[in-house]
C-alpha cells in the first residue's frame, strides 16, 4: 500500500507570541522612562525639604511676595546708655529686619526678619507674625533653616542664654527647654500667657520631607528699654 508524503509547514507564530515580542520593547521603555522620573523625584523632594522649612506652613508664604520690601537695618549690640524695665516698643513693617539674635554659647549671630517668606528664610531667621513683637507679654516665635542658620540650634543646652538687640531694646532670655514635634502638632507656636521665645528648625531628614521639628524654649529674665514710655516720663 503506498503512503501518501504529506509537505510539512512551517509552524505559523501564535497571536500571543506576536504582542509580546511587540509589547516588550514599549514596556522596557516605559520602564525606563519611570527609573529616570523616580530618580529626578528624590533630589527634587530633597531640594523641596529646604525651600519648604518654614514648618507650620500658615505661618509663612512659600512663594516670595509680589513687592516684598526687605528692608535691612544697622542694629547695634553695643547699646552703652541707661535701659529702663518698660519702654517704647517700635512696629516693625513686613519684611524688615527689626532684631539680631545672638547665642554666644554656640557662636550664633543672626538678623531676625519680621514676617516669612522664601526669601526671608534665605537672609536670616524669621518671626511669626502671629507671635507677639519683643517686649510685649507672650511668645516670641522665631525660625530658620536647619541647613543653615539653625544648623547648630541642637547644641544650645539648658541655661545657656539667648540675646535678642532690636533698635528700642535688648531682651534676655535663658533656654529652659528642648522639645520635638510634630509639624501639625501647634502647642509651642501658638501665643501662650508666659513671656517665652521659641526657637525651632526642622529635624534634617536626607531622604526626604520631615515632619519632625526640634524647639527650644527660652524664658524672659530681662528687658532692658532704651527709652521710657512717656508715661514714666515725670
Amino acid at each position: 500500500m503506498n503512503k501518501t508524503k504529506q509537505t510539512e509547514h512551517p509552524a505559523k507564530p501564535s497571536r500571543t507570541g506576536l504582542i509580546a515580542d511587540l509589547c516588550t520593547p514599549l514596556l522596557l521603555l516605559v520602564l525606563c522612562g519611570a527609573i529616570t522620573v523616580a530618580a529626578a523625584i528624590q533630589p527634587y523632594e530633597k531640594l523641596q525639604t529646604y525651600l519648604h522649612i518654614a514648618f507650620m506652613d500658615n505661618f509663612k508664604n512659600a512663594e516670595p511676595q509680589a513687592g516684598l520690601l526687605i528692608k535691612d537695618n544697622n542694629i547695634s549690640t553695643e547699646h552703652q546708655g541707661e535701659t529702663y524695665a518698660e519702654g517704647e516698643i517700635e512696629l516693625p513693617a513686613f519684611g524688615e529686619q527689626y532684631a539680631t539674635l545672638s547665642c554666644k554659647s554656640i557662636d550664633l549671630s543672626v538678623p531676625v526678619y519680621w514676617g516669612s517668606t522664601s526669601a526671608l528664610l534665605e537672609r536670616g531667621a524669621c518671626q511669626a507674625t502671629n507671635s507677639v513683637v519683643l517686649g510685649n507679654p507672650g511668645n516670641v516665635v522665631i525660625d530658620a533653616h536647619v541647613n543653615t542658620f539653625f544648623a547648630h540650634l541642637d547644641q544650645i543646652a539648658v541655661g545657656d542664654t539667648i540675646v535678642l538687640y532690636t533698635q528700642y531694646g535688648r531682651f534676655t532670655y535663658e533656654a529652659s527647654e528642648t522639645v520635638t514635634f510634630k509639624k501639625t502638632d501647634k502647642q509651642y507656636v501658638i501665643p501662650t500667657e508666659d513671656d517665652r521665645l521659641t526657637l525651632y528648625t526642622c529635624i534634617n531628614n536626607v531622604f526626604g520631607s520631615s515632619d519632625d521639628r526640634y524647639a527650644v524654649i527660652c524664658k524672659l529674665t530681662e528687658r532692658a528699654f532704651y527709652q521710657e514710655t512717656e508715661a514714666q516720663n515725670p
